[in-house]
């Protein structure tokens, strides 16, 4: 199990952060903060399909072709966790070494977003307030790397729980 967890984590956390690294240079470069996450969660659901090819070959290659439904969604889950390390890495990487503006960027961006969209001057401030603390909270790394786990786990650990749903299978019985 273990060998099939790092395999397919590793190749997923690849995947992911290698989306992550290009989309953020691009998408920050163009100030496109929303292309950027609709691209980022898409490379997320692809990666994470890694987690359906993982559970699969051990149910097949590895386990006589039976795989319940707890197993299945652990072996899904530790992938899942493998791929996300692989993620906030790459993301502490990026974010310290290449753009460690990016909340600047980002704030100014929400904040452009909210004016252009013709909010009230209360709800500007209290956007403005909101992306202030924000950009306080990312000055901690522990915050950046929880909050950077938020964003991907969440989605690995509902692409286990389908695998394990698709994938369970009961030994056959005479």
């Amino acid at each position: 199990m273990k060998k099939v967890v790092l395999v397919y984590g590793i190749i997923a956390g690849l995947i992911v952060a290698g989306m992550m690294a290009f989309s953020t240079g691009y998408y920050c470069a163009k100030g496109d903060f929303e292309g950027g996450m609709i691209y980022g969660y898409s490379a997320m659901i692809i990666a994470f399909s890694m987690i359906f090819v993982g559970v699969k070959s051990f149910r097949d290659k590895h386990n006589a072709g039976i795989i319940n439904f707890g197993k299945a969604f652990k072996i899904g889950f530790f992938i899942s966790l493998t791929a996300s390390t692989i993620y906030v890495v790459g993301w502490l990487i990026n974010y310290y070494c290449f753009i460690p503006d990016f909340m600047d960027k980002y704030a100014g961006a929400m904040i452009a977003k909210a004016k252009a969209s013709g909010v009230s001057a209360d709800e500007l401030a209290k956007k403005t307030v909101a992306m202030a603390q924000m950009k306080e909270w990312y000055k901690n790394p522990l915050f950046v790397i929880l909050m950077t786990y938020a964003e991907i786990l969440p989605v690995g650990v509902v692409v286990a729980l389908i695998s394990a749903l698709i994938l369970k299978r009961k030994a056959a019985t005479n």
